[in-house]
């Protein structure tokens, strides 16, 4: 059992200790045992010590998934330093911003990054040593001896920095603790049976809790991985079925298009005990879709990067009762160890049962705050240790949760959180926009895209067009706007602010909006 355990590298211990010879991680066909993967951990460790680095150092990770980043996670919790795994979808320079605010002294690259890496490389003035995954990595950990000293770590020692948006148009970097991660990983663990002999599939990305915070649930309760490279719909199912997968996450996005994978209906997805779901809205044909595929397994989840990942969930018992099918848009309830309450964003006080209002997160799975943040960090961690989530909704009698709205006009999209305030930043750049909105719309494959709103500039006419290709020059891709449209003017209150909900309501007319 871990539950007697503090820290990462105890447990990496534990379980090298316990079962050395089992599989712990496997990647495009090739699978370390835990003593293998202890000992690369080790030498990770000495050559992160070696190159000079002591604890409170961050490194950076630019990669599509692979195990490299996962070993130097957890090197990371043996040596004092922190892994930031930067998000590879972000446009160059939102890259460079993200590896400067973490100072990261040690950048590890893919060979897809190498050439975007190589363009911006004088400006990242922190970073003493680039480190290409495909060519120098092993030869980087081959030349050291595994190091088996472990700094002392405290439980609020941060070892993995995920970066989130923030409202200001610039990324946070979360700092994650071993006393979070371990509280997510153990209070996970309670609903979705994840023990020794699991075999869980980690496809999202590692620069995502979908994807980090699942795999080290994974290595937590000594459970074997299955890492892809990219979430490929037809290889996910191959992998499900071949290398009898028995738990899961994926988002809804993704899960449209393997609902509609050629034969998918006549695969074998029996060894499969726990399909989770989250990080969008989930629109209801591809949920019926899902529940034909994968009947009792379905597992919705609410989670964000500040609490390491889940803090609610609707279990198979909920999506298979046509009783209660009105829960399938909610939320579900809190998952063991969290507290979740509704309230006034204004005041912080409660409010009635049913009634809208913020959701506000209590847990040991809460990160330590933002990294060089304190401000932002206040404003998101009351002094009594609740976090405020930004997100809106009620709960119902029965503890259910109806998340439903962002206080902070958030879009997700395709399980990728996208602030408005960053694409507007990038638009009132442009000559030809005078004002601004930005707000999510629906979208049958995403759930909901973003959409410009636009006032023409004095004197200045509006290309649609031209200004969708302007945010893909400054933006990652998909938080660029799918569509503009030209106001003569946007509507605001007697204050000047604009009012977002009357932009919203007539593409939200007749649909249910919900953050799941």
């Amino acid at each position: 059992m871990t539950t007697e355990l503090t820290d990462f590298s105890a447990i990496l211990d534990h379980w090298a200790a316990q079962q050395p010879d089992e599989p712990a991680v496997g990647f495009s066909g090739t699978t370390r045992t835990w003593a293998e993967l202890r000992r690369r951990v080790q030498q990770n460790v000495a050559a992160q010590r070696a190159a000079g680095l002591v604890p409170g150092d961050r490194v950076a990770v630019l990669d599509l998934n692979h195990p490299s980043c996962l070993e130097t996670t957890l090197a990371c919790a043996r040596a004092g330093t922190a892994n930031a795994v930067v998000n590879f979808r972000l446009a160059p320079p939102e890259i460079v911003y993200v590896i400067n605010d973490a100072k990261a002294k040690v950048l590890f690259v893919g060979p897809e990054f190498a050439a975007a890496v190589e363009q911006v490389r004088d400006k990242l003035p922190t970073v003493e040593r680039v480190i290409h995954i495909a060519d120098e990595y092993e030869d980087w950990i081959g030349a050291h001896e595994p190091d088996p000293v472990v700094h002392p770590s405290a439980p609020d020692d941060c070892f993995v920095q995920l970066y989130t948006s923030g409202t200001t148009g610039f990324p946070k970097g979360a700092m994650l603790t071993h006393s979070g991660m371990l509280a997510h990983a153990q209070n996970v663990a309670v609903s979705f049976a994840i023990e020794p002999g699991a075999i869980v599939q980690v496809a999202m990305p590692l620069f995502h809790v979908g994807g980090t915070s699942y795999a080290l649930l994974a290595i937590s309760r000594g459970a074997r991985i299955e890492l892809m490279r990219l979430p490929d719909p037809t290889a996910i199912i191959d992998m499900l079925e071949g290398s009898r997968i028995t738990h899961t996450f994926l988002v809804p996005a993704l899960l449209a298009v393997i609902t509609q994978v050629p034969g998918a209906e006549s695969r074998d997805f029996s060894a499969l005990k726990a399909l989770s779901y989250g990080a969008s809205p989930m629109p209801l044909p591809v949920m019926r879709a899902c529940l034909k595929l994968f009947p009792g397994v379905m597992h919705q989840v609410y989670g964000m990067t500040e609490a390491c990942g889940v803090v609610s969930s609707l279990g198979p018992e909920d999506h298979g009762n046509p009783e209660v099918a009105h829960r399938l848009v909610s939320a579900g309830t809190p998952i063991h160890g969290v507290e979740i309450e509704i309230r006034d964003p204004a005041t912080g006080d409660a409010v009635p049962t049913g009634e809208p209002g913020e959701l506000w997160v209590r847990t040991g799975q809460l990160m330590s705050g933002y990294w060089g943040k304190p401000d932002a960090t206040a404003a998101a961690i009351t002094d009594d240790g609740w976090l405020r989530s930004g997100d809106g909704g009620h709960m119902d009698a029965d503890g259910y949760i109806y998340v439903t709205d962002r206080i902070k006009d958030m879009i997700i999209s395709g399980g990728e959180n996208i602030y408005p305030a960053e694409i507007e930043r990038v638009l009132a750049e442009h000559p030809s926009v005078g004002d601004v909105a930005v707000i999510g719309v629906p979208d049958e494959r995403w759930g909901e895209v973003p959409k410009a709103v636009v006032v023409a500039a004095p004197g200045q006419t509006v290309d649609p067009e031209a200004l969708i290709a302007y945010c893909k020059e400054h933006l990652a891709s998909f938080k660029s706007p799918k569509s503009v449209d030209v106001l003569d003017e946007l509507p605001r209150n007697p204050t000047g602010k604009i009012l977002k909900k009357d932009l919203r309501k007539p593409y939200w007319e007749g649909k249910e909006r919900q953050v799941v």
